[in-house]
């Protein structure tokens, strides 16, 4: 009789101990993922804020504000449906990427870009355009500037697009998004990469570039030269032109195809 209450007794405290550590996980989980969403919310209200406030005075900036709109209702569509703490995180870094299309909208409005943003290292290790160039590819004609233009109206922040490195720039077609959507880069990829970046310092060659983007961030790296802007770190403060109401929706980019870089890029 006394062994039985003594084992009844153990299983107790054991089925209690695990149910207490099941509880503090679970705990613990809701906390982190509280504490995520509290912060990816901060920086989608400042991104809101942006977006509501400033309209495009001409090409560039009118394209780089759109991508910022495009970037806020895909955020506003992840916090919806955000359950972990690894979801809420990734609503941070879509409303962060719309931001340095805002900072990219109002430089070149000629306003003044705003407080900081946290670097980001993969939009260090991608480099980013420092001459411009023209170049003609199967047929079409791109181009590439370090700064906005009539022909360059396009901007990228700079980062990893299907596991290979974009620089940041302005360019007259976006012709990384095809990737962006399908996850792959067409059969033309590595011959308009060549073509566009043969020789920019801190930037990696095609073929390292093909093989795959550790292979890119390691030839770049050993060419030297600027390895990219990837903003002046810090906490990134308000830019100071109203916080906006978050809005959810669907991403609103449109349907950018895929395959070979030789055809119709759509809407763009």
């Amino acid at each position: 009789m006394g062994t039985t209450i003594v084992v009844i007794v153990l299983l107790l405290i054991v089925v209690g101990g695990g149910f207490y550590l099941v509880r503090s996980q679970q705990e613990a989980k809701r906390r982190q993922l509280e504490d995520a969403k509290s912060e990816a919310r901060r920086w989608l209200e400042r991104l809101g804020g942006q977006v509501l406030n400033i309209t495009g005075t001409d090409t560039a900036s009118q394209q780089a504000m759109a991508d910022a709109g495009e970037r806020y209702n895909a955020a506003g569509s992840q916090m919806e449906q955000a359950e972990t703490a690894e979801q809420a995180r990734l609503v941070k870094e879509t409303a962060l990427e719309g931001l340095y299309y805002v900072r990219a909208a109002r430089e070149a409005m000629g306003m003044d870009p705003g407080p900081a943003l946290p670097a980001d290292a993969e939009r260090e290790r991608a480099g980013k355009v420092t001459e411009h160039r023209s170049v003609d590819v199967e047929g079409q004609h791109y181009e590439a500037s370090p700064e906005p233009g009539q022909n360059t109206p396009h901007y990228y922040p700079g980062g990893r697009v299907a596991g290979r490195p974009v620089p940041q720039g302005w360019y007259s077609e976006p012709w990384w998004k095809p990737a962006l959507v399908a996850g792959a880069w067409g059969l033309g990829s590595m011959l308009l990469f060549s073509a566009m970046f043969s020789g920019m310092a801190g930037i990696a060659s095609a073929g390292a570039w093909e093989s795959g983007y550790d292979a890119g961030q390691e030839d770049a790296a050993e060419s030297g030269g600027d390895g990219g802007d990837g903003g002046d770190g810090g906490d990134g403060g308000d830019f100071g032109d109203g916080g906006g109401d978050f809005g959810g929706g669907d991403f609103g980019g449109g349907d950018f195809g895929g395959g070979d870089f030789g055809g119709d890029f759509g809407g763009f």
